[in-house]
């Protein structure tokens, strides 16, 4: 070797020992935390600077990946946020510290195949936890990678809302049971609008899957877990979007039978009074509802001749009926109202006892006066793109109480006499026309009958003549 090419070689060893030096320098800095200085908030979440292997290297044959970000950053909760694709045998291990994050894989890797990690929501800034969003580290083992990608929204058949607990999974296994056996070849996290992402998946067919994994084995195992699916395989690479409706096949509405409260001994002071609560507002009653009683403890006794509804005269009022739920806590008195009329109801000494020895102990006289109809709006309901083939059922709900159940069958309604407020508005195709909303079945291909929900409520004032307008083609996005 001659002289110059001694001084080559050892001017490259300097230059590469300067890099050395350099890079050390950088990670030397990052280990000093400075404290704040002032100045205007940080709103920038953390950059990606450095990789190593590189975003979308090919002929990947590493087994570690450290991911270089410009400030301290935090990998929050891995385990659940963070998704890979195809879905591994056995999680890396993936670890945030200082600046870097750290994913060592496991598996052995598939030759030819491109791989994604998909970190959600997962990493953020130390100091104003800025979330990093929509970041994605691909590589592949071949010298291809793969940019076919497939979006699409999960619905929940029955209320026409999201349940972002939800996975959407893609199987290359187009047997039907593989759902319910195998692990997928892909799967993605829902977004809080019920929307799914896949992205770098090889082309090619697929059946899609939306379920509830409960017990984190992204199978569909359990006939109490929600499922939605497709009639038939997607072509990735030619389909791009998809829409999904899911259900339950078996519904788990099993009441816990809760055993009567065991009898404790009485207090001298106890007062052995039995009260009743009453569905009245402000001394009011309703005009479109009953006038309910219910008490802490089941009726062991109740007689309805020592219970009275008169004018406010004492006048006896005709027409009303007393019926006693199956709880023996709740007490009907049924009525059709008159506005704005006062009433009294009495209540003699011995009316009712419950089972732990309540009694009425004095006849009481409750006194209370009906609504008026100024008191409540009414509705001029107009639907727009009316399809009676398809049997639309519209429901007004508020705090989960529904008001209005009414089939469609023409396109105007009116309706007298409702309560204010703000109500959710949802639309039932009921499409075998039996008046209620049915689950699925996938095993027998058995679609849920679907209800869609108005994107807005609804305001309902009183004392005002309302007029709404549902449009049956545009109702999620009204």
């Amino acid at each position: 070797m001659n002289r110059t090419e001694k001084e080559s070689i050892n001017f490259a060893a300097m230059n590469r020992f300067g890099y050395i030096l350099l890079f050390a320098v950088f990670l030397s800095s990052c280990g000093q935390q400075v404290a704040p200085t002032g100045g205007p908030r940080d709103s920038l979440p953390p950059k990606l600077v450095m990789a190593i292997p590189e975003v979308n290297a090919k002929n990947f044959k590493s087994d570690k990946i450290v991911l270089y970000f410009d400030e301290y950053i935090t990998l929050e909760n891995p385990f659940e946020k963070l998704t890979y694709s195809p879905v591994p045998k056995t999680n890396p291990n993936s670890e945030g510290k200082l600046r870097t994050i750290t994913i060592k894989l496991k598996d052995t890797l598939e030759p030819n195949t491109t791989y994604s990690i998909d970190f959600g929501e997962a990493i953020k800034d130390i100091n104003e936890n800025n979330i990093l969003k929509n970041f994605n580290y691909a590589f592949s083992t071949g010298d291809y990678i793969d940019s076919a990608y497939l979006t699409g929204k999960v619905i929940v058949a029955e209320t026409g809302l999201i349940d972002s607990m939800m996975v959407a999974v893609l199987h290359n296994n187009l047997d039907d049971s593989a759902v319910e056996k195998l692990k997928p070849r892909y799967f993605a996290r829902l977004k809080g609008d019920g929307s799914f992402l896949f992205r770098n998946i090889k082309p090619g067919a697929y059946n899609l899957f939306a379920i509830k994994d409960q017990n984190g084995d992204k199978k569909y195992d359990q006939p109490s877990e929600l499922i939605a699916f497709l009639d038939q395989s997607i072509t990735v690479g030619v389909d791009t979007a998809a829409s999904l409706y899911a259900f339950e096949a078996l519904r788990n509405d099993t009441q816990v039978v809760k055993k009567p409260a065991v009898k404790q001994a009485a207090k001298k002071t106890e007062d052995k009074r039995l009260r009743f609560s009453n569905n009245l507002e402000s001394g009011r009653q309703d005009l479109l509802s009953s006038l309910i009683f219910k008490s802490e403890y089941p009726l062991k006794t109740y007689d309805t001749s020592k219970i009275r509804l008169t004018d406010l005269k004492f006048k006896p009022v005709e027409n009303y009926s007393i019926e006693k739920d199956s709880t023996d806590k709740q007490i009907t008195l049924t009525h059709v109202w008159k506005e704005g009329a006062r009433y009294n109801l009495i209540i003699e000494k011995d009316f009712a006892s419950d089972t732990i020895g309540n009694s009425i102990t004095k006849t009481d006289t409750l006194e209370f006066n009906a609504k008026k109809e100024a008191d409540y709006g009414s509705i001029d309901l107009k639907i727009e793109n009316m399809d009676t083939t398809i049997h639309p059922i519209v429901f007004l709900t508020k705090n989960a109480k529904l008001f209005l159940k009414q089939t469609l069958n023409k396109s105007r309604y009116r309706i007298k006499l409702f309560e204010p407020g703000d109500y959710e508005v949802k639309i039932l195709f009921d499409v075998n026309n039996n008046g209620k909303w049915d689950t699925g079945d996938y095993w027998k291909k058995l679609q849920p009958e679907k209800v869609t929900a108005r994107k807005k409520p609804i305001s309902i004032r009183g004392n005002w003549d309302n007029e709404i307008t549902i449009d049956l083609n545009k109702i999620n996005e009204q």
